[in-house]
């Protein structure tokens, strides 16, 4: 068993890159050792114990990694739920990216979001200060309170007057699920103060938004979604300063909330294209979004790049690019916009985004279900998240499904 190591190697005599171009850190991140141990591609461990070499050098082992300590030179890795050599190799490849200190990587987004709240509530701060529109799933837990957490919802000029001294964090999304709204990160740091800033980056991913280089301490992000790529494997990671990961190892040490070994080969493998497809998807993005302005059946098309819709100027500044996710407003409201989502045949009706395939869906009636009424996405609102199609197949499938979320009565 190798622990993690850094993503380039330390040897003098080896040739030196010292700014490595995040496309080159996607590709090589987690990677070091691999060709040392005579393969080509990470080889996936599915051993779900590990020989001890004694009993007290296991014991010493079992309490330094159940604790939230990570594996040590020469120490039995002791049980898969503790540590695993193929999750840590992408939980560094995933940190390079982010440019945190480190990543715990979780069995999904929301265990992963459960492990920050835990730990949160733990160390005597239930109180969360969350910035809305966010996934539906986080919407859900914080609003039930499940997790032992407070909740207070606010906007963006509102966060400063919220943090109290119980508030262990603030939480935020940008671009937003699903309007893409975003919201600038620098600014709900200064206004947190104290208080560590969470920020859900699985819209945007490292390829378009570094949340640390803003003043973020964590990074969420639903692995499931544009990390993995390929709608085949759940994961979920949190990456950020090892005060807090030690942590969040714990958490999953004893909540069992632990990534498989053969979800963390997927997830790593899925990271070396990442740049390529976001880039990729987001240019088809851009292409249908400016086509799909002012037609007819719809009454906003919300998407970042579009004019008017990045008043704070955060793109270029705090994104380099607008992503690959759009929300239409059907001007028919909710019966067009079922009309609409029914009527699409090249892109799949399904939750779920960032994979190589469009997908549509309506927020209001799935992911958002849960969310109280005042805060749900409108009626008429679906979500596309584009794939890797060919923009002019996209937009013929579109146009048609508008065409026939115009027709009353069908």
């Amino acid at each position: 068993m190798m622990p993690t190591m850094p993503l380039l190697s330390t040897d003098e005599t080896a040739p030196r890159m010292l700014t490595p171009h995040p496309d080159t850190v996607a590709v090589h991140g987690g990677m070091l050792g691999v060709t040392a141990s005579g393969s080509h591609v990470p080889v996936i461990d599915l051993s779900t114990t590990n020989p001890l070499a004694g009993v007290e050098s296991g014991g010493d082992s079992y309490e330094n990694l159940a604790t939230g300590g990570t594996l040590r030179d020469g120490e039995s890795a002791v049980y898969q739920r503790l540590w695993q050599p193929g999750v840590a190799r992408f939980e560094t490849a995933l940190s390079a990216l982010e440019g945190t200190e480190g990543t715990v990587a979780f069995a999904s987004g929301m265990a992963a979001l459960t492990a920050v709240l835990i730990a949160s509530v733990a160390a005597g701060t239930p109180h969360v200060v969350a910035l809305r529109p966010l996934y539906g799933g986080t919407d859900h837990v914080l609003a039930t309170g499940l997790l032992g957490t407070t909740v207070t919802w606010v906007d963006a000029d509102g966060v400063a007057a919220a943090i109290r001294p119980d508030t262990g964090l603030v939480i935020l999304e940008s671009p937003a699920n699903p309007t893409l709204a975003l919201t600038d990160i620098t600014a709900v740091v200064a206004a947190a103060g104290r208080v560590p800033v969470l920020v859900d980056n699985t819209f945007a991913t490292p390829v378009l938004q570094r949340p640390v280089e803003s003043g973020a301490t964590l990074v969420l992000h639903s692995a499931t979604k544009f990390l993995g790529g390929h709608g085949d494997v759940m994961g979920g990671t949190v990456s950020g300063p090892e005060s807090w990961l030690a942590r969040l190892r714990q958490v999953r040490a004893l909540t069992g909330g632990v990534l498989h070994p053969f979800a963390a080969y997927l997830l790593h493998r899925g990271l070396r294209t990442l740049p390529v497809r976001v880039r990729a998807q987001q240019a088809t993005a851009g292409t249908i979004a400016d086509r799909l302005v002012g037609h007819p059946a719809l009454t906003r098309v919300l998407y970042p790049g579009l004019p008017g819709q990045d008043p704070l100027g955060l793109l270029g500044r705090q994104a380099s690019g607008a992503g690959s996710i759009i929300a239409l407003d059907l001007a028919g409201g909710f019966d067009a916009a079922v009309r609409f989502t029914e009527a699409c045949s090249l892109i799949t009706h399904a939750v779920s985004l960032g994979g190589v395939d469009s997908l549509v869906q309506h927020p209001a009636s799935l992911t958002h279900r849960p969310v109280e009424a005042a805060a749900r996405p409108g009626a008429g609102i679906v979500r596309l998240s584009i794939g890797l199609e060919h923009p002019d197949d996209l937009l013929a499938d579109i146009l048609a499904a508008l065409d026939a979320a115009r027709q009353t009565g069908a």
